[in-house]
């Protein structure tokens, strides 16, 4: 695995892998007090990962109070 500093943060890049497909995730933050990883949804989309009608939607707040939204 290939760390990149930058600002003093840990970044790689993620490969994700779902039913035979592939997508690299460029950037993505080393972050090891956080309990959960989220991924943007176009990104992984690519792959036909998305929400089903089944799934729970979250909401969550970031750094600056901004708020977000995955599902599980």
């Amino acid at each position: 695995m290939n760390t990149e500093l930058k600002d003093n943060l840990p970044f790689v890049t993620v490969t994700v892998s779902y039913q035979r497909q592939t997508v690299e995730v460029a950037n993505v933050l080393i972050d090891t007090v956080s309990g959960t990883t989220l991924l943007a949804a176009d990104i992984v989309q690519a792959i036909q990962i998305t929400p089903s009608p089944n799934d729970t939607l979250y909401a969550i707040r970031g750094v600056g109070n901004e708020r977000s939204s995955f599902f599980a």
